[in-house]
């Protein structure tokens, strides 16, 4: 099965329906169940699987994500590159919501998640001092100039547990450290693809302003992110299409020179 797609997507919460035509296809993993089947379609000649990282019915919570599972089957089909949009909070007043923030770093703030591939026999002590590509990001830099969409070119995502929001105190401490973006599955989902030598990409869809402080407004609900989603699914869409149709085949990154298979 190592040929069935070059480019992975992990969708994010509200963007169950991506592709048309699709090929379902169930991987078995030696770390348990999938999310759910990989959806496998063609986007400017290239082949791309996509996978609802929380199951096509939202029935699994970030935290219970089994996110090796999820990133091993990508890499088995031939994936050399995986991209991450996720629905993302606001700690800064300058990152709005609706804006699209291209992350270069995140900051762990998770317990108890199955995080690595080494863990057993071959153990390796893999590099996260640049954790997304530096090249794919790039690619979707230049990608959202040409769409005229507002975005910013980095970011850090401090990943938490989840489910449940951040209390104000949190939030202002989040926001203190100056980092511009909070998320609940971003980590340990980028780290697993740079284990497996695949290049991984970060799109965080801003929808709120988390517990409000930063813009003095009513804390974030579940309702509201996903209506907010939701109105830019279709931005979203024509984001990831212009990147998969742009995507360079010869990859000057150093992703897959990282562990040793």
């Amino acid at each position: 099965m190592s040929d069935l797609a070059s480019i992975g997507i992990f969708g994010g919460s509200g963007f169950y329906k991506f592709l048309d035509d699709i090929e379902e296809v169930n991987i078995e993993t030696p770390y348990g169940k999938t999310s759910d089947a990989l959806m496998i379609g063609t986007i400017a000649g290239r082949k791309v699987a996509f996978m609802p990282r929380h199951g096509r019915n939202h029935s699994i919570a970030p935290h219970k994500v089994n996110y090796r599972a999820n990133v091993w089957a990508m890499k088995e089909i031939g994936c050399k590159r995986v991209i991450s949009p996720c629905a993302a909070g606001s700690l800064q007043k300058h990152v709005k919501p609706g804006d699209i923030v291209f992350c270069d770093q995140y900051v762990n703030w998770t317990n108890g998640r199955q995080d690595t591939y080494f863990d057993k026999d071959n153990i390796q002590h893999i590099s996260s001092a640049e954790p997304y590509c530096s090249q794919l990001r790039e690619i979707a830099i230049q990608s959202c100039e040409k769409l005229g969409y507002s975005f910013h070119k980095t970011g850090t995502v401090v990943v938490i547990q989840g489910p449940r929001f951040n209390t104000r105190s949190e939030s202002a401490f989040f926001t203190r450290q100056g980092w511009e973006v909070i998320n609940m599955t971003q980590y340990p989902e980028a780290h697993l693809v740079k284990e497996l030598n695949m290049c991984p990409l970060n799109i965080s869809l801003i929808t709120d302003y988390d517990a409000g402080l930063v813009a003095d407004c009513e804390p974030v609900s579940h309702e509201a992110v996903m209506k907010v989603f939701s109105e830019n699914i279709q931005k979203l869409q024509k984001l990831l299409f212009k990147i998969i149709e742009s995507v360079d085949e010869n990859k000057t990154c150093n992703c897959d020179n990282q562990a040793k298979w």
